[in-house]
């Protein structure tokens, strides 16, 4: 004798199955996605840093900033002030940051911009603001960023500042 579900108790059954089914292929759409370019930026400023010629009658400064969230107990700092660059020209920085505790402890940076408008020119193709940063106990490293300004940028701006808070990722400092 077979089991006869009622009519809701199937149709959720199914309904978790097809939810089941569309979790397990997000991973593979979503590489794909960033695959073709609709949900990585890092290829675009890929594609601008190969397209783009280097605007060598102009100057632009970019200075860099670092803080770290009041809780979180690490030192941050650029390994530069600043810079200056043609726009268009390939750009390599890095940053520095050390984790002053007995505990390891996972970080994620978030990125501003000075003035606002610069944050839409800004094209950066390496980030250590694109992943999470474990850190071991008292452990330092350097990060780099890879970044290009196109020739785009308005002309009124000459000074960009790029600057990265570091907040504490509590749930994977475990990990």
């Amino acid at each position: 004798m077979a089991v006869r579900l009622p009519r809701g108790v199937l149709r959720l059954v199914i309904l978790a199955v097809a939810m089941f089914g569309f979790a397990y292929l997000m991973v593979p759409i979503y590489n794909k996605a960033c695959e073709i370019g609709w949900l990585d930026s890092r290829r675009e400023a890929e594609q601008i840093a190969k397209n783009t010629q280097v605007d060598a009658s102009r100057w632009i400064r970019v200075e860099f900033v670092a803080n770290v969230n009041e809780q979180l107990p690490w030192k941050f700092e650029p390994l530069q002030p600043s810079v200056k660059i043609h726009p268009g020209q390939l750009t390599h920085i890095a940053y520095r940051v050390t984790n002053l505790t007995d505990r390891d402890m996972v970080g994620q940076a978030v990125a501003s911009y000075g003035p606002a408008q610069a944050g839409e020119y800004f094209k950066k193709i390496e980030c250590f603001c694109f992943t999470r940063q474990p850190l071991k106990a008292r452990e330092s490293k350097d990060m780099p960023v890879v970044f290009v300004v196109p020739p785009e940028l308005p002309d009124d701006i000459n000074t960009i500042t790029l600057s990265y808070t570091f907040f504490e990722l509590k749930s994977d400092a475990a990990n």
